[in-house]
């Protein structure tokens, strides 16, 4: 196992079977940085197209189609002061015809570090010349300050058939799924469709609400420490992820409904496979007991995300 620290010189935009920039043993570790969505790196300098642009890839050694990845994220942080949203709520999230009287504006964010917050501080108009307005701290947007959650909203692994991927949607290799839980101590794991999975990672988010309704989250340069493993022959279909208290699945798709039905089944694979139960106890478990998260709720895939609880699979005694 080693310690890699890596510095892209370049990004992509499309999630695909690109030449790698570093090959990883398994239980390798990689300290790296991200650019923001729009391509503006640690210093607000544009360096790379916009499009949530990916570092990467990173060729995990052995990995072959059938296999499986895991990377545990061991650091997550913006690194610098500030970062942007919109500021208009997606009209796919609206009733149809829901109509709202202000501009689309980008809202520019203040990262504290020390209180571990970020505050708006800036409304910029989108023309050609942007009207800069401050934000006065005794307003109601000014008093908001919420706690950080740094995540990256989009990452993944090499589809399948020599597809390259837009870095703007998700599938089964992850991808653009703005899923605000996926942060610091994560372990999230891939299918393997191409030799060496090719690790893809980027467009970080310092915090999001759910679904990423605004079709941002707090958009910002990072950096990132991430840990890779490889699962010969553990075959999945969807991206999975454990934290200290819940398994989760994912599934990409549009309409809702798909994505729902994608997580719920690999869901159920994962338990009767992984866990041991039996398929009628995994369906009774998840009439109960499950959980659902909104991913992204923006983009063409929607992301959703089925949880279970730990503690209950230890009261069954299959973990």
């Amino acid at each position: 196992m080693a310690q890699h620290n890596f510095t892209p010189t370049h990004y992509h935009t499309a999630i695909g079977t690109h030449e790698s920039v570093l090959s990883l043993a398994d239980g390798d570790t990689v300290s790296t940085t991200t650019v923001d969505a729009g391509g503006h790196d640690a210093s607000g300098e544009q360096v790379t197209e916009g499009g949530n642009p990916q570092t990467g890839p990173f060729y995990i050694q052995g990995a072959e189609p059938g296999d499986s990845i895991s990377i545990t994220f061991d650091h997550l942080m913006p690194n610098r002061d500030n970062g942007y949203t919109s500021s208009k709520v997606a009209a796919n999230v609206l009733d149809p015809g829901h109509r709202t009287g202000f501009d689309n504006d980008r809202v520019v964010w203040g990262i504290d570090f020390d209180a571990h917050t970020a505050t708006p501080i800036e409304l910029r108009s989108r023309d050609a010349t942007p009207n800069v307005r401050s934000i006065s701290p005794d307003s109601p947007l000014g008093k908001l300050t919420l706690p950080l959650n740094p995540h990256p909203g989009c990452f993944g692994v090499a589809p399948p058939r020599g597809q390259a991927i837009s870095t703007s949607t998700s599938s089964t290799h992850g991808g653009n799924m703005d899923y605000k839980r996926f942060n610091q101590g994560v372990t999230v794991h891939f299918p393997v469709f191409v030799e060496g999975a090719l690790f893809h990672v980027g467009d970080g988010h310092a915090l999001q609400g759910d679904g990423e309704i605004v079709g941002t989250g707090i958009e910002i340069s990072f950096n990132i420490t991430f840990t890779a493993h490889l699962h010969k022959g553990k075959t999945i279909r969807w991206p999975r992820a454990e934290n200290d208290t819940h398994i989760l699945t994912v599934g990409n798709a549009r309409p809702l409904d798909q994505c729902v039905q994608h997580a719920t089944s690999e869901m159920i694979r994962w338990l009767t496979t992984d866990f041991g139960l039996d398929e009628q106890t995994a369906h009774v478990l998840l009439g109960e007991a499950v959980e659902y998260d909104m991913g992204n709720m923006f983009d063409p895939a929607y992301t959703m995300v089925c949880k279970v609880s730990k503690d209950i699979l230890k009261q069954l005694g299959v973990m």
